[in-house]
């Protein structure tokens, strides 16, 4: 009876001891440990699991990165035109996107085309860059679609703002040169809009598609893009 006594006191005592030195963060075992410890390659470093011993690949041809779709106009006078006559300004004109949209103004396209818009910047004043036309200049007949479409892709001696600017930044600036344009042309100032709340379809595109409600959701039943042309990024 004392024998069993004393086994029972030495097995409680062993068993005490070893869950005491367990580590809760790191498991005893680990079966089939590579899923739980990935290996990491380096980018550019060459190994025999990949096809080629590559480790980087180019994404599959025709694939889009979650949250972003192309801009659907190329940067060719057809669809320079045709951005001129039919892309539309998404964002509602309030004052938050005006006021958002006059200080990047000013930070990007200032300094060529002037703060009033009549392409009289410091960098035209200096004679560094000549040939800034007036934003009411009547041989351009700028709309909003074509000032999108040369932000995103540039023209002449201006370059392409995509790398700068987001879509909404873009879209906004857009309304401030809008603005400057119709001072220039002595049009009444426009009234602002109230904010809906509504979620605003930035992605100019021609592509018949309403994307996903939730913008981290790529994954939107495909059924019912076929009904709104997209506006959005």
């Amino acid at each position: 009876m004392r024998s069993l006594f004393h086994k029972t006191i030495g097995f409680c005592l062993l068993g005490f001891a070893v869950v005491s030195c367990h580590d809760k963060g790191d498991p005893n075992y680990q079966y089939m440990p590579d899923m739980y410890e990935p290996i990491g390659y380096e980018a550019y470093g060459e190994y025999d699991v990949f096809e080629n011993g590559q480790e980087a690949k180019l994404p599959v041809e025709g694939t889009i990165p979650r949250g972003w779709m192309p801009y659907d106009y190329q940067n060719n006078p057809e669809d320079a035109a045709v951005a001129k006559t039919d892309l539309k300004n998404p964002l509602p004109y309030t004052q938050d996107n005006y006021v958002e949209g006059k200080a990047l103004y000013t930070i990007y396209c200032a300094v060529c085309h002037g703060d009033k818009g009549d392409g009289k910047g410091i960098l035209v004043e200096r004679e560094k860059i000549l040939g800034v036309p007036s934003y009411d200049d009547a041989g351009r007949a700028i709309t909003e679609g074509s000032i999108y479409h040369v932000m995103y892709y540039g023209l002449n001696n201006m370059g392409s703002y995509a790398a700068q600017t987001t879509i909404e930044e873009r879209w906004q600036i857009d309304h401030y040169v809008m603005s400057l344009k119709d001072k220039l042309e002595g049009k009444p100032e426009r009234e602002y809009v109230e904010e809906t709340g509504e979620p605003t379809q930035l992605l100019p595109s021609r592509a018949d598609a309403n994307l996903y409600d939730d913008a981290g959701d790529m994954n939107s039943d495909q059924e019912n893009q076929n009904d709104q042309t997209e506006t959005q990024e």
